[in-house]
């Protein structure tokens, strides 16, 4: 069976897999057991960057109640190069003021690049990173130096709660069922809106500005899923936390200074 389009690199197996040399960021996927109220994740990432390239690779376990998450967030990273296209993340904030990251990623092996070209030929693998946003966050700003608007949705807790839950089983589920991303169909924006519509169905009906989701933001407040008091392109202004995330980077409370 050929993967058309892949020329130098060759096809992988046609059935994905958790079993490759993965790189040092992405070599632990996140697990979480749930009892009742009470959630244990494994493997939160943390890293610490010199360089984008360069880093000290953390994780921790982290306790949580699924009743203690307050708030989500929509935060959306447009490419520098191509800003119709961006990476998506949600961030879910806790009632300490703690939060935390799914990034819905290519699971690169080590030394591997992104290509959209090759994702449309099950040439990566599909993962969650649950991590804090003094990782992730700081890495698409900082060291990336991307642009990052973050904003607030108008989801209850109750919703931020059952959201989270569905991604943290979703995140299992890839963890003993692995899949292929694919660039148009299984990738960070499409799993979003999977998300949001099962909790609350049909709520994000199919759009271009999924296809292209530099343009997600715009299409959520269209919506009402951000605060539609202040017209879109002031809200999307007064997003972009760049200036805030390079000042207080390295400050243990990043994620509060981040929302000034």
């Amino acid at each position: 069976m050929l993967c058309l389009g892949v020329f130098s690199t060759g096809c992988k197996a046609i059935v994905a897999t958790n079993n490759r040399n993965w790189a040092p960021d992405q070599a632990k996927l996140p697990i979480s057991e749930v009892n009742g109220d009470h959630i244990k994740i494994h493997n939160v990432r943390n890293c610490r960057y010199a360089t984008a390239d360069n880093y000290v690779v953390q994780y921790y376990d982290k306790d949580i109640r699924l009743s203690d998450i307050q708030t989500v967030d929509f935060v959306v990273v447009p490419f520098k190069d191509t800003p119709s296209v961006a990476h998506t993340m949600l961030s879910f904030g806790l009632s300490d003021g703690q939060y935390l990251v799914s990034s819905v990623e290519i699971r690169k092996e080590a030394n591997e690049e992104y290509s959209a070209w090759k994702g449309f030929f099950n040439q990566y693998e599909l993962m969650y990173v649950i991590g804090d946003e003094r990782d992730v966050i700081n890495l698409s700003s900082n060291y990336y130096k991307s642009d990052v608007y973050l904003y607030r949705t108008v989801a209850k807790p109750e919703q931020a709660q059952e959201l989270f839950l569905d991604v943290i089983k979703r995140a299992n589920k890839l963890a003993a069922e692995p899949e292929f991303y694919n660039t148009v169909t299984n990738n960070c924006t499409t799993n979003i809106v999977s998300h949001v519509n099962k909790i609350a169905p049909k709520s994000v009906p199919y759009d271009m500005r999924i296809l292209l989701p530099g343009y997600s933001d715009e299409y959520a407040y269209s919506l009402g899923l951000l605060d539609t008091s202040v017209p879109f392109e002031q809200l999307r202004s007064e997003s972009k936390i760049n200036q805030l995330a390079e000042r207080y980077r390295d400050d243990e409370n990043f994620s509060q200074y981040i929302r000034r």
